[in-house]
């Protein structure tokens, strides 16, 4: 479980290589600038097993780069802990929520809230869309959504 007063975070996307952790670095940069960073425990993983120990995609990493966000991040996947460990597990599309309510029947009382990330976006765009096989622009426009997001949901979870 996670530390008492503290709270927890895991993005969730298909290969964890760009849209779970582009919402990690701008979150954690978000906590940070906030001040309450130390309150927060965050991560990212995938729902597959597809890129397991890579870095985020170079695209990705350029646009973190661009707007002075700092990325550090191995794609790992979601285990069965992280449904104890984690109060919110915030995916990134309907195929992602899905996997993870899938594997969380597998898990006894698991704790974690799971839901899409873009339930918090003000501007109701509720899917953030893989920009994996898209051009540097759509992750670009996954970073906007993010920003929207992450900033809406620290909000909602001071």
């Amino acid at each position: 479980m996670a530390a008492t007063g503290k709270n927890s975070v895991l993005f969730v996307c298909l290969g964890n290589i760009c849209r779970s952790p582009i919402a990690e670095a701008v979150f954690r940069k978000m906590a940070t600038d906030a001040g309450v960073l130390d309150k927060w425990r965050i991560d990212s993983a995938a729902t597959s097993t597809y890129e397991i120990g890579n870095p985020p995609d170079h695209r990705g990493q350029a646009c973190m780069e661009r707007h002075s966000v700092p990325m550090r991040h191995v794609a790992r996947q979601v285990t069965k802990e992280d449904f104890m460990s984690f109060q919110y597990i915030l995916c990134m599309d309907q195929s992602n929520l899905s996997d993870l309510n899938r594997k969380a029947k597998s898990v006894n009382n698991y704790k974690a809230k799971i839901e899409l990330l873009g339930s918090y976006d003000p501007q109701k765009q509720l899917i953030i869309n893989d920009p994996y096989y898209g051009s540097q622009e759509d992750f670009e426009k996954v970073y906007d959504q993010c920003v929207r997001c992450c900033k809406a949901f620290l909000e909602a979870n001071p």
